[in-house]
């Protein structure tokens, strides 16, 4: 039978991650900040836990999926003294550098850690088509593999701890700023008088069309939002990028003005809305 594995964040991304372990035949325990989001995976065959340790304390494995550092720090300080012996920490959330020192407090309660943030949002997760950065110990990335198989599509291995976080920030710049790149567009074929409905129907299908250019481009066009991943996040990973690269000594100014866009954004009240609503920090709400 699948180990036990336990969620902890059950929100856009966590819930749908639980309910396709479910569908594998995992066992699951979940636990979230707001109970009811825990709850409602009940009624799908969860175990909805009060709180993090109760939830982690039977699991071979423990997902953490959280906004950020922070939330995951804070959560994993009670959490990682209640894993049982063996367990292995799946570390999914996005929070660039700060991997570093979550994997020295796993090591500090003697709890392998697995450094794993997932590419993808709600629809990939809901399908069971996350991609997968996987880095660390071999066996533990051998033994976590049919957790990854449950909620991903594809799972890259990259080597120690911390390299699948650093290859998350490089995607990450690559994200935010072809989002960004596509809503100037998009407000900028308005305000000269092109349908910017067909400017995506002229390059759909073309080299100059990622999917994601598609996808993005219409809830731009209708002004509808519907958050699959929110600004508010996307501005936080555009953040992240921002403090690796002044560590490392890179200069990336068109980052540097994407975070600032989304910023003006999420100012404006959108940063709960899609990231594609950072649109709004260059066309005016309608």
């Amino acid at each position: 039978m699948p180990d036990r594995v336990a969620v902890l964040g059950t929100g856009i991304m966590g819930a749908p991650m639980a309910r396709n372990l479910l569908k594998a035949g995992f066992e699951v325990s979940v636990w979230n900040r707001s109970p009811d989001k825990a709850g409602a995976l009940v009624e799908d065959g969860a175990d909805a836990a009060e709180t993090p340790a109760d939830a982690v304390h039977d699991a071979g494995f423990v997902i953490t999926m959280l906004t950020d550092a922070k939330a995951v720090h804070e959560v994993m300080r009670t959490a990682c003294g209640a894993m049982r012996d063996g367990a292995i920490w799946l570390q999914t959330s996005t929070v660039g550098e700060a991997t570093d020192s979550l994997a020295s407090l796993a090591e500090e309660h003697g709890v392998t850690f697995v450094d794993a943030p997932v590419v993808g949002t709600k629809q990939p997760a809901e399908q069971g088509q996350l991609v997968v950065l996987a880095s660390g110990p071999d066996d533990a990335l051998d033994r976590a593999q049919a957790v990854f198989d449950a909620i991903g599509s594809k799972t890259v291995r990259l080597g120690e701890t911390g390299a699948g976080s650093r290859m998350k920030l490089v995607m990450n710049s690559w994200i935010v700023a072809l989002v960004e790149a596509l809503a100037e567009t998009i407000a900028f074929a308005e305000s000269i008088g092109v349908d910017p409905a067909a400017f995506l129907e002229a390059i759909d299908g073309g080299p100059l069309s990622p999917a994601y250019a598609q996808l993005k481009g219409k809830m731009m066009v209708k002004r509808d939002f519907p958050t699959s991943f929110p600004l508010e996040h996307a501005l936080k990973d555009a953040r992240l990028v921002l403090e690796a690269a002044d560590r490392s000594g890179v200069s990336l100014p068109v980052i540097e003005a994407v975070a600032a866009q989304m910023e003006r954004a999420a100012k404006a009240s959108h940063g709960d809305e899609d990231m594609a609503a950072t649109l709004y920090a260059s066309a005016p709400r309608e």
